[in-house]
């Protein structure tokens, strides 16, 4: 059971943890230790006023004539001390026969008294547990006596317990506050470790202990590192891209004016693809720097678009779905994540639909079609970037197998969840799912 609840408990609550195991540690050890000590105190006093009662007592029965002893032994008793002579001592049960530690303490402080031969012994039961005993007078007659408190015992009582723990529960919770203080600056650095890559580097205070402030160092060194990488990266591919597109149209003109059909088609073809490749490279770099807003759309009218579109191009497409629903999305990545998708429906099927439900949770958006589908085993792979399944379809593919891996960005930038399956009845269906909000 401790393994499994290890996994969930942050750093906060571990070190929470260790501060309540210490403390209960301390205080029960704290609190035997100072029990026991005041048990060994209380037994000391009791042992010397018991002592010393025993002499005078003995001394004065001594000097009395044997007929007046009774009267002043009943004279002698006292609250805390019960005294005969004459008589014995009602009979009580025998916890222990022998007292060897108090027998010893009694002798200690009143040496002569070893000579009267004493015996301790604890009678009654549980905690009204009482010493009694007996001593020798110098005539051979013996003096009874007896404790009329209870032999103190160590307990552990509900209200001390509680008045030992006070301290220690605000020391938790005052050192459980200093903690979180402290540990404060790792959870900040914890959200910008989430962001790096998705927006622009913040660099974070340097604060907390010196070890934490040189992680937060380093972190900060990392992103701009990462992120000027990525901003390079980006502008050399964007520039290459452009400039690609400038030679790519001068063919486009140049394949006009030959006159063969077939290698004109041939040459327009081969320009088409390479323009394919240059448009879905642009567009998957700029998901990553994209700092598009959110905007309310309404995604019925959405899809009713892209669907016309398609059409208008030679495809069948359907849109089934409410006339209107509307949710703030990025509306230029989701929508050219809705247009790969229906592409390929409408590049590897025959029919097309989308389809567009709300829940009282999220919304549900669905491009199937009624083509030969996917490999199960190549699912997941097909979702990653620069992978092309052509062997999967019954017609070749333009492009360099970015589509998807752009429909999953797009989504993942909203919040959603993108699922990409099989249809039972046959075809593919690719699924996005967005929260309401």
């Amino acid at each position: 059971m401790t393994r499994a609840l290890r996994p969930s408990l942050g750093l906060i609550g571990r070190v929470f943890a260790i501060l309540l195991l210490a403390i209960l540690i301390e205080f029960g050890a704290s609190t035997f230790y100072y029990e026991r000590a005041s048990q060994l105190s209380v037994r000391d006093d009791e042992a010397r006023r018991l002592a010393e009662h025993l002499v005078i007592a003995r001394k004065l029965l001594a000097e009395e004539p044997a007929e007046g002893r009774a009267a002043l032994a009943a004279d002698l008793t006292t609250s805390r001390y019960e005294v005969r002579w004459g008589t014995t001592l009602p009979a009580r049960l025998r916890i222990a026969p022998n007292l060897d530690r108090i027998h010893k303490q009694v002798v200690e402080w009143e040496p002569s008294l070893a000579g009267a031969n004493p015996h301790l012994r604890l009678v009654g039961n549980g905690r009204k547990a009482v010493i009694e005993g007996s001593i020798m007078l110098p005539d051979g007659s013996k003096m009874q006596f007896a404790t009329r408190e209870p032999v103190h015992e160590l307990s552990f009582s509900f209200d001390r317990i509680l008045l030992g723990l006070a301290p220690a529960v605000l020391i938790i919770l005052i050192g459980g506050m200093l903690v979180r203080r402290t540990l404060l600056p790792m959870r900040q650095l914890a959200q910008a470790a989430e962001r790096v890559g998705s927006d622009e580097p913040e660099a974070l205070a340097e604060a907390g202990p010196r070890e934490l402030r040189r992680v937060i160092r380093a972190f900060n060194r990392m992103q701009a590192r990462i992120h000027r990488l990525i901003e390079d990266r980006t502008q050399a591919l964007a520039a290459v891209g452009h400039d690609m597109r400038t030679p790519l149209a001068r063919l486009r003109l140049r394949a006009d004016g030959v006159e063969d059909v077939e290698t004109h088609k041939a040459i327009q073809s081969d320009i088409s693809e390479m323009e394919a490749m240059i448009g879905s490279l642009l567009a998957y770099l700029s998901g990553e720097d994209e700092a598009e807003p959110r905007v309310r759309v309404d995604l019925a009218a959405l899809c009713q678009t892209v669907a016309d579109d398609a059409r208008d191009r030679g495809g069948d497409v359907r849109y089934n779905g409410p006339d209107h629903l509307e949710r703030a999305v990025r509306q230029g990545a989701l929508k050219r994540a809705l247009v790969n998708l229906v592409e390929n429906g409408v590049h590897h099927a025959e029919h097309v639909s989308i389809v567009l439900r709300s829940t009282e949770t999220e919304i549900v958006l669905r491009v199937q079609d009624d083509g030969p589908g996917i490999p199960a085993e190549s699912i997941e792979t097909v979702m990653q970037p620069f992978v092309r399944l052509d062997q999967a379809r019954t017609r070749d593919t333009l492009g360099l197998g970015l589509g998807l891996s752009i429909v999953t960005r797009a989504v993942e930038a909203e919040g959603g969840t993108f699922i990409l399956r099989n249809r039972s009845s046959g075809g593919l269906s690719a699924e996005i799912r967005l929260p309401l909000t």
